[in-house]
């Protein structure tokens, strides 16, 4: 065989890929199917329908329910737990399951507990303990009971969060005669704003083709939002957009499809440009955080890119 089978494992599939590993104990229905490299550690279960990709680890005690996607270099700890059943009951049977879907590069940690139907997106991180009851962003870092995003990773060093250096700290560390930093993600700069204080209060301003590099068609105020939310997620295929959090504090995460970096916005004074096919994620809004976003094209639900797995198709067909 081009694959291994522990003698004390039962793997009543063939369709094993080459190199696989199955240890101690797993037992694998006929109609599974897993990849080729994968590692299947002692104690796993996996029932018909559910595949499995190239290069995941699935570590001791994980079951695999009826249902189950697991893509390409996937890690599931150990006594990680998915379910496939939102109402189950003994004896009853569903004649389908919600698919569960843990896209490519994803991990998750050890005794986590994925519920039905959930889609977890690539390269995000499950903490170890957490129960996931919605959708995990891609690249996200999600922690809890409900799990919350608590920040995203970083693609080329997946097991650490990113790191909010000089150059994605919104205009903190920006000396005095740069009006604008270029981010290290294509396209995208932050820019300072003119304020002025006195004793009547704060006057922001800005001009747009001097500040604003375009001219609005549209604007749209972002508020009230709970701190556990994520707005955005998605992309534009023609509209600029310039963000301003007009108070309060708001996280803006930004992705060319190669490379991702995290802005914070916690003034007026700072104005973040993004151009087109730019995949945007807002979090950790502050409770009295107000985001002010100007468009440069009037509302087209076909501008929008929602699939993240469709953006970065877009993006290498772009090249």
């Amino acid at each position: 065989m081009s694959h291994f089978v522990h003698p004390t494992a039962l793997c009543e599939s063939a369709n094993i890929g080459e190199h696989t590993r199955i240890w101690a104990f797993a037992h694998i229905l006929p109609a599974a199917h897993i990849g080729k490299d994968c590692n299947i550690c002692d104690h796993v279960f996996i029932e018909n329908d559910v595949v499995v990709g190239d290069r995941v680890t699935i570590k001791a005690g994980v079951q695999l329910w009826d249902g189950i996607r697991i893509e390409d270099d996937v890690f599931i700890g150990p006594n990680a737990t998915f379910a496939n059943d939102k109402f189950p009951r003994s004896k009853r049977y569903q004649a389908s399951y919600p698919t569960t879907r843990v896209s490519r590069g994803a991990s998750i940690g050890a005794n986590a507990t994925i519920l039905p139907g959930v889609q977890i997106g690539r390269n995000a991180m499950v903490g170890a303990g957490s129960v996931v009851t919605s959708n995990v962003p891609p690249h996200a870092q999600v922690l809890g009971n409900p799990a919350r995003i608590i920040g995203y990773v970083n693609v080329d060093a997946r097991t650490q969060p990113l790191e909010l250096g000089t150059a994605n700290r919104g205009l903190e560390q920006t000396p005095a005669d740069a009006p604008v930093r270029h981010c290290a993600v294509r396209g995208v700069t932050i820019h300072r704003l003119t304020v002025a204080e006195d004793l009547r209060g704060a006057l922001s301003v800005g001009e747009f083709l001097r500040d604003v590099p375009f001219s609005p068609k549209r604007y749209f105020v972002v508020s009230n939002v709970q701190s556990k939310e994520v707005r955005g997620e998605n992309a534009h295929r023609q509209c600029r957009q310039f963000f301003v959090c007009v108070s309060g504090s708001v996280a803006v995460v930004v992705d060319d499809g190669d490379i991702h970096e995290e802005v914070f916005l916690g003034s007026p004074a700072a104005g973040l440009y993004v151009p087109p096919m730019i995949w945007t994620v807002q979090y950790r809004f502050s409770g009295e955080a107000c985001l002010l976003v100007f468009a440069s094209e009037y509302y087209d639900t076909d501008d929008y890119i929602r699939d993240y797995e469709e953006y970065l198709a877009l993006c290498k067909r772009r090249g």
